[in-house]
């Protein structure tokens, strides 16, 4: 008599129950990453599951495992971007003891550090976009923004603070954009017109 078909798969399938999965721990942070760069690529309208877990090498399912849908995934990819970029900017200004190496540090931060890259000018550009559209979204940017003015605040009063911040996002875009090499001396008379010039 030969074996039924449920007979003869059940060794298979008892087999693949006990192969242990494939242990992989750093796969979150892998499509996290990758999602960054599809957004870089395609910017946030075009970013995909399916584009994604290409990039990321792992399968649909891995997707719908770590993250409940495409926004919570594009809250944490921005949020990682965010969070890079602001420690990166106390980073340069950690080593100031005053206000006049503060107006300094801004200064080379702005023609030097920010938008190295156009991946960096692209998703600045794509997070500010989702956050106009989606209110959800600013609280990622409010966090970047509150981060920001508390290393300015070591150096400068609030108000100072606040349009410094809002002169460093305004001069960089301007630097990232403009077809000319930028003006290092604007840059710095910019900063002593809101900071002054002294102490």
């Amino acid at each position: 008599m030969a074996d039924s078909p449920d007979a003869a798969s059940a060794p298979r399938a008892t087999a693949d129950a006990r192969r242990p999965r494939r242990h992989d721990p750093a796969r979150r942070d892998r499509i996290v990453d990758a999602c960054l760069d599809v957004i870089a690529e395609y910017g946030v309208a075009g970013t995909t599951h399916r584009r994604v877990a290409e990039a990321a090498d792992v399968s649909l399912g891995s997707m719908t495992y770590h993250f409940t849908g495409m926004d919570a995934l594009l809250a944490e990819a921005f949020d990682r971007f965010a969070h890079t970029f602001s420690t990166a900017f106390e980073a340069s200004m950690a080593d100031c003891g005053s206000a006049a190496e503060a107006r300094e540090a801004l200064a080379r931060h702005i023609l030097l550090e920010v938008f190295d890259t156009p991946r960096e000018l692209v998703l600045t550009q794509e997070l500010y976009t989702l956050a106009a559209r989606d209110p959800r979204y600013r609280t990622i940017t409010n966090g970047w923004m509150g981060r920001s003015r508390a290393v300015l605040e070591r150096f400068f009063d609030p108000v100072t603070a606040g349009i410094l911040d809002a002169l460093v996002e305004g001069m960089t875009l301007h630097r990232a954009l403009d077809i000319e090499p930028y003006d290092a001396s604007a840059v710095r008379a910019a900063i002593d017109r809101v900071a002054g010039s002294t102490s």
